[in-house]
């Protein structure tokens, strides 16, 4: 019975010491101080918030509550939905007083520029927001921080978050702070077009039908998923593209296919 009591005494040892090995490993990723993220966001923006709280759901990716066992209801999604139509509103009114001569199509089309995928997140990367955003570690360290749709929707939530703390003039403001006074660069800059309107456009013209879109594959968790998208007209493969999203990889298969369309391979004979 000793060699018993002696490989129990020594297995005791041991775990105690892995369990302490473990805290410490823990205690090495610390969790980030959120009222710390939350006042230095403010200071960035230049604008406090009388409801915090509102300002910490708007930061806060899904991801982030996955891994502290958080209420998934808490993340930025809804206040998101919210933002995004928000900003629609406040993207209409600018242009409508700013372009008094243009007919309704190239107002939508002025529209979907400003508050498509890529501006948001090419406005959110200018205020420095990925910075601020509440990330898992791992969705951290696989790059979320810069990813282009965790950007824009955080954009969109961090609106949707000044609306209900302070109301539409000050989320008016917050828009023309951080969207609107670079709309003239905005709309010149030719690589932000909605490349699939033009394809839609340029199709309906040419061929007298529409492009359709395909999903090939999905690769990835829910919350970081990359898309593999095919665009075609009349069953024929013109262009494909990858995304973050299915948006981004649409645009991507169409800014593909209108390459392959300006090489004149195509004629509407085929």
């Amino acid at each position: 019975m000793r060699w018993w009591r002696c490989c129990l005494r020594l297995w005791l040892r041991f775990r105690g010491r892995w369990r302490r090995c473990l805290r410490r490993g823990r205690a090495q990723v610390p969790a980030p101080d959120v009222h710390a993220v939350l006042e230095a966001f403010q200071d960035r923006i230049d604008l406090r918030f009388r409801n915090p709280e509102l300002l910490r759901q708007a930061l806060t990716h899904r991801s982030f509550l996955g891994a502290s066992g958080g209420d998934p209801a808490l993340s930025n999604e809804r206040m998101e939905f919210l933002g995004d139509a928000v900003l629609e509103l406040t993207v209409i009114e600018f242009l409508y007083a700013a372009f008094p001569l243009d007919r309704e199509g190239n107002l939508t089309k002025k529209k979907g520029l400003l508050v498509s995928r890529e501006v948001l997140a090419q406005c959110a990367e200018w205020m420095g927001l990925g910075e601020f955003v509440l990330l898992s570690g791992a969705e951290r360290d696989a790059g979320g921080g810069g990813r282009s749709s965790i950007l824009s929707d955080t954009f969109e939530a961090v609106i949707g978050a000044v609306f209900l703390d302070s109301g539409l003039d000050e989320a008016r403001r917050f828009a023309r702070r951080h969207i609107l006074c670079h709309a003239g660069a905005i709309l010149r800059d030719q690589s932000l077009s909605n490349h699939k309107s033009l394809l839609q456009e340029l199709v309906q013209a040419r061929f007298r039908t529409h492009p359709r879109y395909h999903v090939i594959s999905e690769a990835g968790p829910d919350h970081h998923k990359m898309f593999q998208i095919e665009v075609s007209i009349r069953g024929r493969h013109l262009g494909h593209g990858g995304g973050w999203s299915k948006k981004e990889a649409e645009q991507a298969a169409a800014q593909d296919a209108l390459a392959a369309l300006s090489t004149g391979g195509w004629s509407q004979s085929e």
